[in-house]
């Protein structure tokens, strides 16, 4: 077998609202992948409904995702 090209992982993943998944989080936990995706507002809301029985939210990084940002430079 040849050796290819190696298997790389990143460190930590950016994502939209659209990615908010219990699925996608916990596959990027078991890889050891951090990720900041931020939560869309409607699950925010169930959760605080739910009052204790909400759970945790998910572990977010503000800092990160503002110097992740783009600046326009015209």
């Amino acid at each position: 077998m040849g050796l290819g090209r190696q298997r790389t992982r990143p460190d930590r993943v950016r994502a939209d609202k659209a990615y908010d998944s219990r699925s996608n989080r916990s596959y990027l936990r078991r890889r050891g992948i951090k990720a900041t995706i931020p939560v869309p507002a409607d699950r925010i809301r169930n959760r605080l409904q739910r009052g204790s029985r909400g759970g945790r939210p998910p572990k977010f990084d503000k800092d990160d995702t503002s110097s992740g940002t783009r600046s326009s430079a015209g």
